[in-house]
């Protein structure tokens, strides 16, 4: 490629050393596309990183590594417990006048237990300190200090002992497969929520799905968000290790019972009729329902502080170990939420006032202090989440659901949100996260998320990541990672360019997959990988080895001719869907509805290409019927009688693959047809996220039709 230097120039190892790979096949698995020297230049200068002339990257890798033999022993390091690796610390003797003194070596376990070792060193050499063989699977930490002429350096590790995989179907199945219901829980309807479906609606669903054999209930990720505006996409959020109070049902808040006249204002013809005007809308209008819940939520909490902090009574108890387990995160997210509410320039924090835009700066300090009523309103409000969520898992758990609630990791957080106010030092301002070009978008995908900086996760010991996976676990029996392939490598976008002047970048996937491991173990809880679209070689078998199920859809499950493939060509370790949220429902699908509405968008260029679209779903579904009926499903090759029995007739045939978990979607079952979310459009030309079902959730679970759309029995 022109412009592009050769291997062994300054920049391109600098480029190599800082993880920016030098290319990468494109989605035909045939044309190599080569990283250019001006993207080379433009992600490291992201990156904070010098590569402006070849002076300057030959001076900025030197100090790369400079730094790297300075840190004596790593920051950080994962390794399987019972491997070689975990028996031995590998350290770089101090420079030194003295060259040679003793070395001292404290491990500290995790639940606190001490261990020393000690020994003599000399300068410039390598040691391979030994550790104890039976290190349990944990977090600890190992501080290394080295003595020599008078001076002592110490240094500490972060040392996480992982198990070999993540915990697996079989562990929590005893050898048999199982299917569960997907959904987006703010579509859901029911005569009580309040204009958005919500954690007691959570319940309610894991019931009726543990009654009818579900074994798992997913969600959209539940993580915060500004909930107005354009505000409102869940794989968009302004933090991924808080969740959304938009779900919280105020009627279930136990300081409603304190406050019979509250109660009664609640019931209030006037609240009533909003309330009303809410649950009836065909979509979810945020703003409203949040501005509605957010008075009742914060009278609630004006009681909650007069009555219950501070007395010492259980829920009190509850809320000081919850704030305590959080701890500072919690306490950066909800200062972050307070300024954003009350500052005149927005929520994008880039743009508030100098003095507030570092989370440790003094005028942050004092805002905080003077508004500390409201910082502890946005802590209460994740406190109640949080309990009402544990409320859901335990009514899942409780009605005989073995895996329970299944939530979702989005990929990455709003550049003006909270996560990158908190930790700036983490995230890379200056590029974007995306995917590359292909046949449906030349100039690639721009997500507009900030990447994480592997060498500053790094630095961070993965904190924020472990943080991460924590929050997504909790309460949970399995966990979607979105993009999964993000564990591995993401496609960095330089700030102002398009896909077509993006590179990949590498992060530390063993590392990620080790911690997944660990909390999935912690938690007992399954992992599944979203792992669809360009998927590297080297994923699918790490994927395999760490127990992380794949993700099957039936839309791209076919061969080289479009057929669909047989349901014993899928894999055992997955969780096979008819679709997701990105794609079109079964009906919508069968309608070509997606068809009809990506050619109102723009998506389809011209009436002529949305033709050429229908004929080739015609095909589509002709395939999909000689699958079905090659399966013995239905009696002849043409659609079922009803709509519902043509997608009871899908499900069964997802139920049939070997894969172990099959997730039928909710809005499949009630035969929804419009999408929830259009792919590559803004909120102006489709209103992606705010779409209701049309049926409630009483209507659902006493429907025939419904029944007949359940076409899965429990599998063996």
């Amino acid at each position: 490629m022109p412009g592009t230097q050769t291997r062994s120039s300054p920049l391109v190892r600098l480029a190599a050393h800082a993880g920016i790979l030098p290319g990468y096949v494109d989605q035909t698995g045939k044309e190599k596309r080569k990283t250019s020297d001006e993207t080379r230049r433009a992600l490291l200068a992201a990156l904070g990183i010098d590569a402006s002339t070849d002076a300057a990257a030959r001076e900025s890798l030197e100090a790369m590594r400079a730094a790297t033999r300075e840190e004596l022993i790593a920051p950080v390091r994962v390794v399987e417990q019972g491997t070689s690796a975990a028996r031995v610390l590998e350290a770089s003797a101090p420079p030194s006048r003295g060259r040679s003194g003793p070395w001292r070596l404290e491990l500290e376990l995790e639940h606190g237990e001490r261990r020393v070792s000690e020994g003599p060193w000399r300068g410039d050499t390598m040691l391979e300190l030994a550790l104890p063989a039976d290190l349990p699977l944990g977090y600890h930490t190992a501080r290394l200090t080295f003595s020599a002429g008078g001076s002592e350096w110490v240094k500490e590790q972060r040392l996480i002992i992982v198990p070999r995989r993540c915990v697996t179907p079989d562990d929590l199945l005893g050898g048999e497969s199982a299917f569960g219901l997907v959904a987006n829980l703010y579509t859901v309807r029911s005569a009580d929520n309040w204009g958005i479906g919500d954690f007691s609606d959570l319940g309610t669903l894991a019931e009726w799905g543990a009654s009818v054999g579900a074994e798992f209930v997913g969600v959209n990720p539940l993580h915060a968000l500004l909930n107005r505006g354009s505000d409102v996409s869940p794989y968009s959020p302004v933090s991924r290790l808080f969740r959304n109070p938009i779900y919280i049902d105020v009627a279930a808040v136990p300081e409603l019972e304190l406050v019979p006249e509250l109660a009664e204002r609640i019931r209030s013809t006037e609240l009533k009729s909003q309330l009303d005007a809410l649950r009836a809308a065909a979509s979810v209008r945020y703003e409203q329902v949040m501005g509605v819940k957010g008075l009742a939520l914060d009278a609630l909490h004006r009681v909650f502080a007069e009555r219950v902090h501070g007395s010492g009574d259980v829920r009190d108890r509850a809320y000081r170990e919850f704030v305590a387990r959080r701890g500072e995160p919690l306490m950066r997210f909800a200062t972050w939420m307070a300024i954003a509410e009350q500052n005149a320039d927005g929520a994008d924090w880039r743009k508030w006032p100098a003095e507030l835009r570092e989370h440790g700066s003094e005028a942050v300090r004092r805002f905080a202090a003077e508004h500390a009523q409201r910082v502890d309103y946005h802590q209460w409000l994740q406190f109640e989440a949080d309990r009402q969520l544990e409320i859901a898992a335990t009514r899942a758990a409780d009605a005989g659901m073995r895996i329970g609630l299944y939530q979702d990791l989005a990929i990455g957080t709003s550049p003006a949100g909270a996560d990158t106010w908190a930790f700036p030092e983490l995230f890379v301002q200056g590029a974007s996260i995306g995917a590359p070009p292909d046949p449906y978008s030349a100039t690639g995908q721009n997500w507009g998320l900030p990447p994480l900086d592997p060498r500053a996760m790094r630095s961070n010991r993965y904190q924020y990541f472990i943080d991460l996976v924590r929050s997504g676990f909790r309460h949970a029996g399995a966990l979607r990672i979105d993009h999964v392939m993000g564990l591995f490598r993401l496609f960095w976008i330089p700030q102002g360019k398009t896909g077509v002047d993006g590179a990949y970048v590498r992060y530390p996937a063993e590392d990620l997959l080790g911690i997944v491991a660990l909390e999935s173990a912690r938690h007992n809880a399954l992992v599944v990988g979203e792992d669809l679209g360009t998927v590297p070689k080297d994923v699918p078998p790490a994927l395999e080895k760490w127990g992380v199920l794949s993700s099957k859809v039936l839309y791209f499950e076919r061969n080289s001719r479009g057929a669909f493939k047989p349901a014993m060509r899928y894999p055992r370790l997955a969780l096979a869907t008819a679709n997701t949220h990105d794609m079109p429902t079964i009906a919508g699908f069968w309608e070509g509805r997606d068809i009809a509405v990506r050619r109102e968008v723009g998506l389809i260029a011209s009436d002529g290409d949305a033709e050429r679209a229908r004929e080739d779903r015609e095909g589509d579904r002709a395939a999909l019927l000689r699958r079905l009926r090659a399966e013995k499903i239905i009696p002849r090759e043409q659609a079922p009688d009803t709509p519902a029995e043509l997608r009871g007739a899908v499900h069964a045939f997802l139920c049939r693959t070997p894969a172990q978990l099959v997730g039928l979607s909710l809005d499949d079952l009630a035969g929804e047809v419009e999408p929830v979310n259009v792919p590559g459009v803004g909120p102006d030309k489709y209103p992606s996220w705010t779409r209701k079902m049309r049926l409630d959730l009483a209507t659902i679970t006493s429907s025939d039709d419904v029944r007949t759309a359940l076409r899965c029995e429990r599998k063996k």
